[in-house]
């Protein structure tokens, strides 16, 4: 099984608020069409969901946060999903939409529910999820980034391969000079360790991606302006960073 998410800098424009990138989206899914084994998709907010959460102040941590603004994110990343869904149909894959809520119970993973994510992926459809904002209770909510979710997925269903594609080629030791961290081994690495500059949502990044490596599972960015380097990952052939399964 492979995992894949779709980072929100790079199925939209976050310079500009409720931007897609359509034709981005579109090459995308005409190289995911070229994956024959069973994949589970997850994509990000970006200048959807991202936007209002920042204008609203929601946070990941659970908190009495604006009500309005629980509704609104939730309507912005329905909004986003559909266009995705649509440019997956239009390539003729099968789409098969999750929201985290039919998986997540407040913050807590529903481990049985998770399970039959797998089954659906087998079956040829391809389940979809996003980052969104959760219930929690007591007039609580909370974000749920799809960084987290790709962990989430990772601990219980153990894929092959996970895969972030992102704007960018891959982690820089030095943005600067686009000097590219090649490798790194989840065995010897932490997030406080890595001697770089790595801030806001690519540390988010860093850190699920951390995590899952911890697990034995390798995990590889990629940039999606290249889409090409996302099957070329799953066959193995890789051009971006990888984090080696511990």
């Amino acid at each position: 099984m492979i995992l894949i998410k779709l980072g929100g800098s790079i199925i939209t424009n976050k310079e500009k608020p409720l931007s897609p990138r359509i034709s981005t989206i579109d090459k995308i899914s005409k190289q995911l069409k070229k994956i024959h084994e069973p994949m589970i998709l997850v994509h990000g907010g970006g200048s959807f969901g991202h936007y209002w959460s920042v204008k609203y102040d929601m946070h990941t941590k659970p908190d009495k946060y604006s009500l309005h603004g629980v509704s609104v994110v939730k309507n912005s990343m329905i909004q986003l999903d559909k266009i995705i869904l649509d440019l997956l149909i239009k390539n003729k894959l099968n789409p098969y939409c999750l929201p985290p809520t039919d998986f997540m119970d407040g913050n807590r993973p529903i481990t049985k529910k998770i399970k039959e994510i797998s089954k659906i992926a087998q079956s040829g459809l391809v389940p979809v999820s996003y980052g969104d904002a959760l219930w929690y209770g007591a007039k609580k909510s909370y974000i749920l980034s799809g960084d987290k979710i790709m962990s989430i997925l990772a601990k219980i269903l153990r894929p092959r391969l996970s895969i972030f594609v992102l704007n960018v080629d891959g982690l820089y030791s030095d943005f600067k000079t686009k000097r590219l961290v090649h490798e790194m081994d989840g065995d010897q690495v932490s997030i406080e360790d890595i001697p770089m500059d790595v801030t806001g949502g690519m540390k988010r990044k860093v850190e699920e991606a951390t995590r899952i490596s911890k697990m034995g599972l390798d995990v590889f960015f990629v940039n999606g302006n290249k889409p090409e380097r996302i099957t070329n990952a799953v066959k193995g052939k890789f051009e971006g960073t990888m984090f080696r399964g511990a």
